[in-house]
């Protein structure tokens, strides 16, 4: 569950509040409390509310709940913020309202105000911003999984798909009686492409070192199929161990690339794949004409919805007159 907050939950808090504000208010006039009361209860109650809200949402819940399932430390933190926070409202409400301090309860009798004074201050607010969380973050999930769905079955078409298959065999057939020993290498790279795709198929991220490989392999491909129309460089600028990246994510770019640009008196097409720390960038030059090939439109679409599920950063693209630009946020084993 997500449980950073977003506008609608602050506009649900806002309303919340401004109700509870004034049902508040016409409460302590029917009973008729004291100036300082509504002066010194109504606003320490909403700063108290507010306190709670933000501790359980932002430390208490993402570390004890959603990160470590730790329900026991959860709940032994959340009674003592509880009886902290509480026992400061109990107090000023008490001082407010002129009580006789002979009366103030004492021992596990304070504690259990406190206790029960933090809970209703944070109880019904926590609970309805919760209980929106959790049926946004449902509606979420079954986004996500109609997505993953429809990149499986992207992924599995672009394993069999005819035009590629179509395209290598062409390819293959002509080196045979040109190029024997050269044919012999395109079949085994082409066969580790195709092992590979069989191997991760069901593998939502992989290891960058064999993604890198894989792309390597689709390099010899094109160069072979298409001579020097393309170029391709990877400029490797950190070590890329336990570093991973959506699986398939290079090649699909890389298929972009050539569907979209065909090389123009005789300049090629250049693509840098190059990678920091942080990022997988691939760039590309761009040609004036393009290529005839179809082209569905989602691959990067369907990068984008990818990373929503796998890190906080998000794709990044650079479109400009003269060259194409993708920046792919790398994920590390700590993410």
């Amino acid at each position: 569950m997500n449980t950073k907050l977003n506008k609608s939950d602050y506009t649900l808090l806002a309303i919340y509040f401004g109700v509870s504000l004034l049902m508040e208010t016409y409460e302590y006039y029917r009973i008729g409390n004291q100036v300082v009361e509504y002066l010194i209860d109504i606003p320490t109650g909403i700063l108290i509310s507010l306190s709670l809200i933000y501790i359980f949402i932002s430390f208490l819940i993402p570390k004890y709940i959603v990160a470590n399932r730790n329900y026991f430390l959860f709940a032994f933190l959340g009674l003592i913020t509880l009886t902290i926070f509480g026992g400061i409202h109990y107090v000023l409400g008490f001082w407010s309202a002129g009580s006789d301090w002979t009366k103030f309860p004492q021992g596990f009798n304070f504690i259990f105000k406190t206790i029960d004074s933090g809970a209703d201050s944070v109880g019904f607010p926590l609970g309805i911003l919760l209980t929106k969380k959790f049926y946004e973050g449902q509606t979420q999930i079954f986004k996500i999984e109609k997505q993953h769905k429809e990149n499986e079955l992207k992924l599995l078409r672009s394993q069999i798909d005819p035009h590629f298959l179509f395209n290598n065999l062409n390819t293959l057939d002509s080196l045979i009686d040109s190029n024997t020993e050269k044919a012999k290498e395109y079949i085994n790279r082409l066969a580790l492409i195709y092992r590979y795709l069989i191997k991760t198929k069901d593998a939502e991220i992989m290891e960058l070192a064999e993604e890198i490989e894989l792309a390597e392999n689709y390099f010899f491909l094109i160069e072979t199929r298409f001579g020097s129309d393309y170029e391709f460089n990877i400029e490797q600028k950190t070590n890329i161990r336990d570093k991973f990246i959506p699986t398939g994510a290079i090649q699909a770019l890389l298929e972009n690339v050539v569907k979209h640009n065909k090389s123009q008196e005789q300049i090629p097409i250049k693509t840098l794949i190059a990678i920091n720390d942080n990022w997988l960038i691939i760039t590309n030059t761009k040609s004036k004409r393009t290529s005839s090939q179809e082209s569905f439109g989602t691959g990067l679409e369907n990068l984008k919805a990818r990373y929503k599920l796998l890190s906080d950063q998000q794709v990044q693209i650079h479109n400009t007159d003269k060259k194409f630009e993708v920046f792919i946020p790398i994920i590390t084993l700590s993410q």
